[in-house]
């Protein structure tokens, strides 16, 4: 089934969304947020159930013709927000580009940074940024959202705890990145409000291109209007999403409600080099900051500039037949 929230009050009103997301179904007698359905998930994911296939032959109560800027996050505020780097070969290229070796490491135990949750952008608003000497990024990535997980689970366990899966924009700010990170202390500054598609979908949902640990399509990204990214974020995810969950359980239990994030999708290029942009016949990226750290190992510095006011990005995911899964967030820059 597909769940989203409307944009009324801090924690929005859930609905659902039919399955090619133009109605919706509200579901108050059920649950009122989003929140409150993860929390009663048991007890309320069946009868949210039922009311989605009601939706999907026309015989939901008070159904109607849905807007998508009438959406907040799917989850507006959450209790957590863990944002992996499961793409290493991503992480790899950062590294090179500053001269710096990848520790083995990076390759069994994930990178994850725990992200401002208190507030979301929803999937049309726009972007707010004082200026753009900032270094103004877009991130595409996919996320899970999850019930209870008990501290110490494994990955074997965890994937039994993911609930939905949604879409990303990680929002990033390249020029403050560096030094906050030279201070030893992690993101704050450079990771402003993150925003989320419209709609969260549940893994049954997705059929096959979900194999229960990783989702198997690929993650278009659209920057001004053209294809700036399309790789396939099953490929070269060298962390499933139960491992990432593993991993931010591995002191402390996570409330239902949870955001696990992806990272920036990242694909090699089939001879094993780094991607190649669309327009050369490649998969793209899904940053503006991995092919500036191409350029910057080719030719010794970077030539794509970020994101400027008035640059609009949009991210999306369709199915093998070309239906939009999760709807689009389409974001313009503006200044603060």
């Amino acid at each position: 089934m597909k769940l989203a929230s409307l944009n009324e009050g801090r924690d929005g009103r859930l609905v659902v969304v039919s399955r090619d997301l133009t109605r919706a179904a509200p579901v108050a007698d059920i649950a009122p947020t989003m929140q409150a359905a993860l929390d009663n998930w048991d007890h309320a994911a069946p009868l949210l159930s039922a009311t989605y296939h009601s939706l999907n032959v026309g015989g939901a109560r008070d159904a109607f013709d849905l807007d998508p800027a009438m959406l907040a996050s799917p989850l507006p505020r959450a209790y957590q927000w863990a944002d992996g780097s499961a793409y290493v070969n991503h992480v790899e290229l950062v590294r090179k580009a500053r001269g710096a070796v990848l520790p083995e490491s990076f390759w069994t135990d994930p990178l994850m940074y725990q992200g401002g949750s208190d507030t979301y952008l929803g999937p049309r608003e726009d972007i707010p940024v004082a200026s753009e000497d900032y270094g103004i990024d877009f991130e595409a990535e996919v996320a899970v959202i999850t019930g209870d997980v008990p501290m110490g689970v494994t990955s074997d366990q965890a994937g039994g705890h993911i609930r939905l899966l949604m879409l990303v924009n990680d929002v990033s700010l390249r020029g403050l990145i560096p030094g906050e990170l030279a201070k030893g202390f992690g993101f704050f500054q450079g990771k402003p409000s993150t925003a989320f598609g419209p709609v969260a979908v549940t893994p049954d949902e997705l059929g096959d291109a979900w194999d229960g640990a990783k989702l198997h399509l690929p993650l278009l990204s659209t920057l001004n209007g053209d294809l700036f990214g399309k790789p396939e974020a099953g490929q070269d995810m060298t962390f499933s999403f139960p491992q990432l969950i593993a991993h931010a359980a591995k002191t402390r239990k996570l409330s239902a409600g949870t955001i696990v994030g992806s990272g920036t999708v990242s694909n090699l290029d089939p001879d094993g080099g780094p991607g190649r942009p669309v327009a050369q016949g490649g998969l793209g990226y899904s940053c503006i900051a991995e092919i500036r750290m191409i350029e910057t190992i080719r030719d010794g510095k970077p030539a794509t500039s970020f994101m400027r006011f008035g640059d609009r990005i949009r991210i999306e995911m369709n199915d093998s037949e070309g239906q939009s899964v999760f709807g689009a967030i389409d974001q313009k820059v503006v200044q603060a």
